[in-house]
């Protein structure tokens, strides 16, 4: 199990990991050596609340795919190892963030005063409009 945070760990087996070669510069080394990680996980089997997994389906956007499988590829170091510490830690970001509690939007009212301003500067836009329409009963 891995340690998101206090209430939540994620189940390795939800995790798959797969070696590719990066793209880019890099002479032989990225022409012989698998060094890109591609993390797949299972965000259904993980054994996350039914509120995180669908707020963390909503957050990872088009890297889940219709199976609910979410996929993070890591290609910015140039050694394996880094590479999947790096999709990992990703991986456990993304958790966390799904796992924030949602602030709650509490409606608010505008003041008065703003209330008051916006009207009469509705008020001002319109005489300028008034102003500039030509002269009715003119022909030109």
């Amino acid at each position: 199990m891995i340690r998101v945070s206090r209430d939540i760990a994620l189940n390795e087996r939800s995790i798959e990991e797969h070696f590719i070669r990066s793209s880019g510069p890099g002479g032989q080394n990225v022409n012989k050596v698998a060094t890109a990680v591609q993390l797949r996980f299972a965000i259904d089997a993980a054994g996350l609340s039914e509120a995180v997994a669908t707020r963390l389906k909503r957050l990872a956007g088009r890297r889940v795919s219709q199976d609910g499988i979410l996929v993070i590829t890591a290609a910015r170091f140039r050694s394996q190892e880094r590479n999947r510490e790096d999709a990992r830690e990703r991986l456990l970001a993304l958790v966390r963030r799904a796992a924030a509690p949602v602030k709650a939007r509490r409606p608010t009212r505008p003041t008065k005063a703003a209330a008051e301003r916006r009207r009469r500067d509705k008020d001002l836009r319109a005489r300028v409009k008034r102003l500039r329409a030509g002269v009715r009963g003119e022909s030109e």
